[in-house]
């Protein structure tokens, strides 16, 4: 996934996939956090998480908020309210008043705000800071917005809403657009600005998608590594599952465009340890 980034001096934990994990992360971080304070270490810190209503309809959402709320943690959890989710319009997900309605019913202080205006996001953003940090106490923040554009390559969102609300929302009531507004009606920023803006970024991004495009691959023998210090049998199973189907069907995986192994430190394949027993029942 191409949204998996993390940095460490900006303090963002890398992003993943599935829903809702880094909620109660988030709890258990603005938890020590507050620990922290109590010792006069880090006195300014705040845990933050980012999550939609789709992951608000997690079970690890409702631990989270409970979490936060009975140790009282040093947590703001930021909804982004889009209606959507995935594909699930909210009204298949919930009866209630929103997602805010649950933070005030679990004693956490909440704020519900227009997602789509800038300065009123950073404005409830920066209150819910200063507030965690005075009280050591959480909040909950719920911004309602609009998924304007498809939630993925695989999602047409067509199926559930119509092309008209679709044209609206990209035209007129989103985020960017009512910025540009802001600041053309200031001055600021013009239609000019505007068209010479918009084509100078094309550019840069053609030139870095062919750039990207016309570099060689990494090594596909290095697929496995880095996951696991010792790497576990059915790894190892799979790594050369891998490696002899590609091996055996070179032409349908293109090897010649993939780095040879020996750039990135390739292993090749690897000794098969000795299948365990499964302790679970």
């Amino acid at each position: 996934m191409p949204v998996h980034y993390g940095a460490k001096d900006l303090n963002i934990q890398t992003v993943s996939s599935p829903l809702a994990t880094q909620i109660p992360q988030a709890a258990g971080a603005g938890h020590a956090l507050k620990l922290r304070s109590l010792r006069g270490e880090g006195n300014d810190a705040v845990a933050i998480t980012y999550f939609g209503d789709g992951s608000a309809s997690e079970g690890d959402a409702f631990v989270a908020l409970n979490f936060a709320a009975t140790l009282e943690t040093r947590t703001i959890f930021f909804v982004r309210n889009n209606g959507f989710a995935i594909s699930t319009p909210v009204n298949e997900q919930y009866r209630g008043d929103g997602v805010g309605a649950r933070g005030v019913a679990m004693g956490i202080r909440t704020i519900r705000v227009d997602g789509n205006d800038l300065f009123a996001v950073h404005k409830a953003t920066s209150d819910a800071r200063a507030y965690s940090i005075e009280n050591n106490k959480p909040v909950l923040i719920e911004c309602m917005t609009y998924r304007g554009g498809h939630h993925s390559t695989s999602d047409d969102s067509t199926r559930y809403r119509s092309k008209d609300d679709i044209e609206y929302w990209s035209q007129y009531d989103n985020p960017i657009a009512r910025m540009r507004r802001f600041m053309e009606r200031r001055g600021w920023w013009t239609e000019a600005e505007e068209t010479e803006y918009r084509e100078e970024q094309r550019k840069e991004v053609l030139a870095a998608l062919k750039d990207a495009e016309a570099q060689p691959r990494p090594a596909y023998t290095k697929l496995f590594d880095g996951v696991f210090e010792d790497e576990p049998w059915h790894i190892s199973e799979q790594r050369t599952a891998m490696l002899d189907h590609v091996e055996k069907y070179p032409q349908d995986n293109e090897v010649d465009r993939w780095l040879p192994s020996e750039f990135g430190g390739g292993s090749g394949k690897k000794k098969k340890k000795k299948k365990k027993k499964s302790t679970l029942r």
